[in-house]
């Protein structure tokens, strides 16, 4: 997020350094870049032939070029080291505070300083030290040191707290807003630690993949033992049912797989008649209870 607010703040200047034909008309184009609100990126405004140009140009306009460099990867001590720190063009109040708060996030990103007060020790990060920050920054008092760093921490660059009593800035986090020198130590670092994550993440995508692959094999095999077991148990029961079935045929009894029944109806209607017979025969008065009881009716054609 914070990127794209910086990269459009650096947009229209990068539509007027096409016109910017003159070497004042680029140094007054490095002028408002790097005093408008939110602009922190200034590498393609850097790189464009018309600024580019200002190397070759006189002693006027040169230094405006030396000034866009420290604001793009500089720091606000940049302004008074160097041979050439005495020819830069003086910084109006916008520029000052933007190349403080630049000059903050690259100290918050590389200082690996820790307070050395034992009631700090407890506190693990990055932590700056007031008298520090306030030599690098060229500030007169602790109070405009808090005032920068709260304005620093709204603009996006970095997230920190205050600590006013133990005088740290302790930094969590710092926004990726800020360019690196080229062939700089720095320059190296960053390029080398961008291959290591770049390698480590190929890494773990390829663990990744692997163990995806390990699933879908399992799965497969899973499912092709369903399947054959299911096969196995469809023939089997198959084979049970024709069993049946021939053992059925050669005895002369119906087979249990054809759907017959063991008994006829036939065979059932002549039992029955027979059972009537002799209940006649036995008790006359019982075949009259006989008639009226359900599932004992007489066949048809007798009393």
């Amino acid at each position: 997020m914070e990127q794209t607010k910086a990269l459009n703040a650096l947009e229209p200047f990068l539509a007027l350094s096409k016109s910017a034909t003159s070497p004042r008309a680029a140094a007054d184009l490095i002028v408002r870049a790097t005093s408008t609100p939110n602009a922190f990126i200034f590498t393609e405004l850097l790189q464009t032939p018309q600024v580019q140009a200002l190397t070759s140009s006189s002693d006027e306009y040169a230094p405006y070029l030396t000034l866009l460099q420290i604001f793009s990867y500089g720091t606000y001590t940049s302004l008074t080291d160097g041979t050439a720190a005495h020819a830069l063009p003086t910084l109006n109040d916008a520029q000052k505070l933007k190349l403080r708060q630049l000059s903050l996030l690259t100290l918050a990103r590389g200082s690996n300083q820790t307070s050395s007060d034992d009631t700090a020790a407890s506190t693990s990060g990055p932590a700056l030290s007031y008298p520090s920050l306030l030599s690098l920054l060229d500030l007169p008092s602790p109070r405009e040191l808090e005032e920068l760093v709260v304005s620093t921490i709204y603009a996006g660059l970095i997230h920190a707290q205050l600590d006013p009593k133990n005088e740290l800035v302790r930094v969590n986090s710092v926004a990726a807003l800020r360019d690196v020198a080229p062939g700089s130590d720095n320059s190296k670092n960053a390029i080398g630690g961008l291959l290591s994550s770049l390698q480590a993440w190929a890494g773990r995508c390829e663990a990744t993949l692997q163990s995806l692959e390990a699933q879908m094999s399992g799965l497969r095999a899973d499912v092709d033992r369903r399947a054959a077991h299911a096969a196995a148990w469809s023939d089997k029961m198959d084979r049970l049912v024709e069993d049946e079935q021939r053992g059925g045929a050669s005895s002369g009894l119906p087979s249990v797989g054809s759907g017959n029944v063991a008994i006829t109806r036939a065979q059932a209607a002549g039992s029955a008649a027979a059972l009537g017979d002799l209940v006649t025969a036995a008790d006359p008065h019982q075949h009259q209870q006989r008639r009226q009881l359900p599932g004992l009716r007489p066949p048809p054609g007798r009393v």
